[in-house]
């Protein structure tokens, strides 16, 4: 018999955060989630986004050992700017136990209910960049830290359920080769000698560090029109800013400014942390710190953590200045490619960025649906 109990004190927060590296253990392309950042993620005096958001988390048991987990947020901003009633499911794992997942997905509707809900969407987090999307293509190969692995067994679970295709992201592997397209380096250059864009130059994330802010606030405007986007706030910025400076490489920071020197566009590469983040199992001590370095000076893949250009820059060769340099200096580190992160596939903009690189589409993430019966 399967128990859903809340998640209510302490040891069950940690039995809740930790499950997922328990299930996948044997997993070679699941990397975890820092447990000390998921337990900041969910804690209201940490996270800024609980100023319009509620949230509950959830396990499943039998015989006292957990076999599944859920958690729900309600976006009282997102709601409103969408004028939606929706409550949004996130951390949803379970064992390939369909008593499991429902138990688990039925307790989320139940609240949903409760709140005068109608719709049930995910999986989401509390802002568009936090992790999001269910894997339903790409299973055998390592996810990035800043995205979702999971079995392909979910997707069944999903549509036994009733739910449906809200919408998908798409994730790219670019190919370097030994240069960058002729095209993709013209319209770049040609984007400086037109419009007076400059990518700014960096030697040291200090110097990095007071164009990030202005960089993040880009995002709001860059991604409003987004399915599911809220603005971010300024604390949000500044957690985000954190990040960017304990990951980044100053090489890879890539700030455009127009001719009054005001940021313009970002985008922000750095390599792959995947492989040491799974072998801590979901946290950091000395030697997973060591190994963290040592992956940060290996250039052979990297992620590309985000691109945005404000709205009123768009069309003009921004983003592929941004990348062929990014690219430029990728190739002299001896890269072999880089990814992206989940990109929604209706967002045309971005999708054509990349018709003039070689390719391929190699992981795929749903946002779910679920109308609640009445």
């Amino acid at each position: 018999m399967v128990e859903v109990r809340e998640v209510l004190c302490r040891k069950d927060r940690k039995r809740f955060f930790k499950f997922p590296i328990d299930l996948y253990r044997d997993s070679e392309y699941f990397v975890p989630n820092l447990i000390a950042d998921e337990m900041g993620t969910f804690n209201p005096g940490h996270n800024p986004a609980f100023a319009y958001s509620e949230c509950r988390l959830w396990i499943a048991e039998r015989n006292g050992k957990v076999v599944g987990r859920i958690g729900a947020i309600l976006n009282k901003a997102a709601n409103e700017k969408e004028n939606a009633r929706q409550l949004r499911f996130t951390r949803y794992d379970f064992v390939d136990d369909y008593e499991v997942s429902k138990a688990l997905f039925d307790t989320a509707v139940a609240w949903a209910r409760e709140l005068g809900m109608t719709e049930l969407r995910g999986p989401l987090g509390f802002s568009n960049l936090d992790q999001q999307g269910m894997l339903i293509d790409g299973f055998e190969q390592m996810d990035m830290y800043i995205t979702i692995y999971n079995y392909p067994y979910y997707k069944e679970h999903m549509e036994r359920l009733g739910l449906e295709k809200k919408w998908d992201w798409v994730e790219r592997k670019i190919f370097c080769g030994n240069e960058v397209p002729e095209r993709v380096a013209r319209m770049g250059a040609l984007c400086q000698e037109r419009y007076g864009y400059r990518l700014k130059e960096f030697k040291s994330m200090s110097e990095v560090k007071p164009y990030i802010n202005e960089a993040m606030r880009i995002i709001n405007t860059a991604f409003e029109k987004l399915h599911g986007i809220v603005p971010l706030s300024d604390k949000q910025i500044a957690n985000y800013t954190k990040l960017v400076m304990l990951v980044g490489n100053p090489e890879y920071c890539l700030i455009v400014t127009n001719p009054e020197d005001k940021v313009v566009a970002f985008g922000f590469m750095a390599p792959s942390i995947s492989n040491a983040i799974r072998r801590g199992h979901g946290r950091i001590g000395p030697l997973t710190l060591i190994r963290l370095f040592e992956d940060l000076r290996d250039h052979t893949h990297l992620d590309m953590y985000m691109i945005a250009v404000r709205p009123e820059d768009h069309l003009k060769g921004i983003e592929s200045l941004i990348l062929g340099e990014g690219m430029r200096r990728a190739i002299r580190h001896n890269c072999a490619d880089f990814q992206t992160g989940p990109m929604q596939e209706d967002n045309i903009k971005i999708q054509n960025v990349w018709k003039h690189w070689e390719h391929i589409i190699h992981r795929r993430r749903r946002c779910w649906t679920y109308n609640i019966p009445e």
